[in-house]
């Protein structure tokens, strides 16, 4: 018969003794398992919450150039239009004859206006972005220019820009407006062999710097 006097105490301390060392060995096991695995965790949501912050920052930096872009580029179907007034008040002033302006007092006043008005609205212009482009003379540039048709000269090297029918415009980085141009074609190109004396050398052992291509070719 069990000694109702014994101490509830003494028998859980020798159930804890009766523990193996196996047991205890795979508690350890089991208490590491779940360290690593809760660091692992902690790590991927490190991970995602890093990736989470760059796409935000790269959305908000995205945001701002679309908000600048839209500030900036947003008159342009307006300024288009505008050039075309420009462009009407210009042709007012190329077809006045000079002697007619120089003869008749009222209509010299008249095309100054007109040119008053044209240089405000250019003014205008510039002081929301746009910007004229000054292609005469330089080398044709596709990205800023529409050629219309070529002339034939060897005055100047080919490609380059002999005329500007319509001035051509830039808002901010991009072209609001091509010029339309005129390009030459057939500059002057590089002497040949035969007229360097066959060998394509001037004088004996130096070379003749004709044979630098000019950039027309």
């Amino acid at each position: 018969m069990p000694d109702d006097n014994s101490d509830p105490r003494e028998t859980g301390e020798d159930q804890a003794k009766q523990t193996s060392p196996e047991t205890a060995d795979k508690s350890d096991a089991d208490l590491a398992s779940d360290l690593e695995a809760l660091l692992t965790e902690n790590a991927d949501m490190r991970d995602k919450l890093l990736r989470t912050m760059a796409d935000m920052e790269n959305l908000r930096r995205r945001t701002e150039r679309e908000k600048e872009d839209t500030a900036r580029y947003a008159i342009s179907n307006f300024a288009r239009d505008v050039l075309t007034i420009g462009d009407n008040l210009h042709r007012v002033v190329e077809h006045v004859p000079a002697d007619a302006a120089a003869q008749d007092p009222a209509l010299k006043n008249f095309l100054e206006g007109v040119e008053l008005t044209e240089r405000e609205l250019l003014k205008m212009l510039e002081k929301h972005g746009v910007a004229k482009l000054e292609p005469l003379g330089q080398r044709f540039d596709p990205n800023q220019q529409q050629a219309m048709y070529e002339v034939p000269t060897t005055d100047v090297p080919e490609g380059t820009v002999v005329e500007v029918m319509q001035a051509g415009y830039t808002i901010g980085d991009r072209v609001l407006r091509p010029a339309l141009v005129a390009v030459s074609k057939g500059g002057a190109k590089p002497a040949s062999k035969s007229e360097q004396g066959g060998n394509g050398f001037g004088p004996k052992g130096a070379a003749n710097d004709d044979d630098i291509p000019t950039g027309g070719d």
